[in-house]
């Protein structure tokens, strides 16, 4: 029975050129789709490796660089503390869920081993403000003052890529620099399992974070992070606000809640693959009105065919199940083309990570499971319609 559909369908390759590509260039969009999507959802299943929920953030905004003053950064420490609502308060680079990001290049002391880091400064308090937990060591505090090398907490990733099968904390890595001198040297002093400062879709990366002091370099920091006691309502942005204004009235100040900063990243971030669905459904609906019509135009003019088929003892039954299986098999061989296409992405590792293998076969499974459910559902009303012809008005018809 397939050697005989096989050569159906190879006879009516011109008619079936066309309509195979369709269904090749449909299975690649869905494909794309359900490994956009299976991707989001193995990043969403990675924890952060930070709090959101109890976080506020502020976001300084002064007319004027600002200096890394320690006298400022304690007044602003000591007058936040001060509010009931804050439980603690810490200085960053810059603030999570947000699209900043800050990259260097760094090596082992020997030159080797060079990798693209990704990087924000924080202060001693930052962990208990956002809830991290450390993995291996600990984190920095005063008893780093004075080292002879800036302490650093680094992610797995990065512990895993430099020191395998070694015990990372202590461990000296340097920083590269243009003219070739001498960078700053960090020392690893704790290890954490996860920390994506872009929220639950970003990729995972090589990310350290190095220990920022007050008045220590002449880089300052424009974050502040808070936490506050669980429950604090939203109308305590207002004199939030009124607190800052009190130590610097000159400058503007914007502040988030982790909350509505995670709610909006969530929502940039899968604005790409809103676009790609609504393509996909697009295409999707051209494909099912062109293989309707091609489906419904096959069963015409083979309407003799399908008499003398139905004279010779095949049933109704029969024929349904033929009209089906034509269509499957036609829909198998573009897809076997579109895979041996796509399998060399994740061979080559063109997308990395994004494109692994789990996602992969995922997306495979899916998106043929769609173009399957697309040619039955297209071919049922033909198939049906042949069918229900009687021998005598099929051998009839001209």
């Amino acid at each position: 029975m397939l050697r005989h559909l096989l050569k159906l369908i190879w006879k009516r390759k011109s008619r079936n050129m066309m309509l195979s590509l369709e269904i090749l260039l449909a299975f690649m969009v869905v494909f794309a789709v359900a490994a956009f999507g299976l991707r989001y959802w193995q990043l969403y299943q990675l924890p952060t490796g930070h709090g959101w929920q109890n976080q506020w953030s502020v976001s300084m905004r002064p007319a004027q660089d600002l200096p890394n003053d320690p006298i400022l950064y304690d007044q602003l420490k000591r007058s936040l503390l001060a509010m009931p609502e804050v439980e603690s308060v810490a200085f960053s680079s810059f603030g999570t869920y947000e699209r900043s990001r800050w990259t260097g290049e760094y090596t082992l002391p020997d030159g080797s081993h060079e990798l693209t880091i990704d990087g924000m400064g924080i202060s001693d308090d930052y962990f208990a403000t956002m809830d991290m937990r450390v993995a291996q060591g600990r984190f920095f505090s005063s008893m780093d003052d004075n080292a002879d090398a800036a302490p650093v907490v680094i992610n797995r990733r990065l512990a895993d890529k430099w020191f395998p099968g070694k015990n990372p904390v202590g461990q000296l890595y340097v920083e590269q620099t243009r003219n070739k001198k001498e960078g700053q040297r960090y020392r690893v002093v704790g290890v954490v399992e996860q920390f994506r400062s872009q929220g639950e879709y970003m990729d995972p990366v090589y990310f350290m974070l190095p220990r920022w002091i007050p008045g220590v370099g002449k880089d300052a920091t424009y974050n502040i992070m808070l936490k506050l006691k669980p429950g604090t309502p939203r109308i305590f942005e207002t004199r939030l606000n009124a607190r800052l204004k009190q130590v610097r009235g000159d400058w503007n100040y914007v502040i988030t809640t982790q909350t509505d900063a995670r709610a909006s990243m969530l929502q940039t971030q899968t604005i790409p693959l809103m676009i790609l669905s609504v393509i996909a459904a697009f295409l999707l609906v051209m494909v099912a009105f062109g293989l309707f019509g091609v489906l419904w135009q096959n069963t015409t003019q083979r309407i003799p065919e399908i008499g003398l088929r139905r004279a010779l003892g095949a049933d109704a039954g029969a024929i349904y199940r033929q009209i089906i299986s034509e269509q499957f098999l036609l829909s198998s061989g573009a897809m076997l083309v579109a895979l041996v296409l796509l399998v060399q992405l994740p061979l080559t590792g063109v997308f990395g990570e994004s494109l692994n293998w789990p996602v992969f076969f995922g997306a495979a499974v899916l998106s043929s499971s769609v173009i399957y459910l697309l040619s039955l559902l297209c071919s049922l009303y033909p198939g049906w319609r042949a069918a229900r012809l009687s021998p005598t008005q099929a051998l009839h018809y001209e």
